[in-house]
């Protein structure tokens, strides 16, 4: 029933929906939406530009590029351990200058809490396991058919073979 939920708001327009778990604003303004992802393996990522993580980047634009059917997304956010900068503009930079990021990104948001973007209430109604990011760089994976197929914690590389087996498991979704 989930699966079929997402599947819909992936295909539906989000005036259909009350809260839009998929629609962002993209870091350097503008509407971000992962319908416009539909049929590619999504790997959407919080993201932290002041996290012992952060070298992450630099493996995750290499995903991006690896393959047609992947499309990485960050999502930076300040709410594990005040690890961001504060403006859009300045995570811009960094993530330009330091790791050559042309991946998509939304505006800085919130991860968890009572502002808490929806994508992350609605991946917490998800039957995944770890599903709740614990710290930046959490990872979540989105099947070309707008499934979640899983969740993968911060300390998981973008290079890990947990990784490529989860990705190549959602290829089949």
């Amino acid at each position: 029933m989930k699966q079929i939920a997402l599947a819909l708001a992936l295909t539906l327009p989000a005036t259909t929906l009350s809260a839009d778990p998929m629609q962002f604003t993209a870091l350097e303004g503008g509407p971000l939406n992962l319908r416009d992802y539909a049929g590619h393996v999504v790997v959407v990522v919080n993201t932290a530009s002041f996290c012992a993580y952060t070298p992450q980047y630099q493996a995750l634009q290499q995903l991006h590029d690896s393959d047609e059917g992947i499309t990485v997304v960050g999502l930076p956010s300040d709410d594990f351990g005040g690890q961001e900068y504060g403006t859009e503009e300045e995570v811009a930079e960094f993530c330009e200058a330091m790791f050559g990021i042309t991946f998509p990104m939304s505006d800085i948001l919130h991860v968890r809490g009572t502002q808490a973007h929806e994508f992350f209430d609605w991946v917490g109604t998800q039957d995944v396991a770890g599903a709740q990011a614990q710290w930046n760089f959490h990872k979540w994976i989105i099947a070309p058919d707008g499934t979640l197929a899983g969740s993968l914690p911060t300390a998981i590389t973008p290079e890990s073979a947990e990784m490529r087996d989860m990705i190549a498991r959602a290829r089949t979704m």
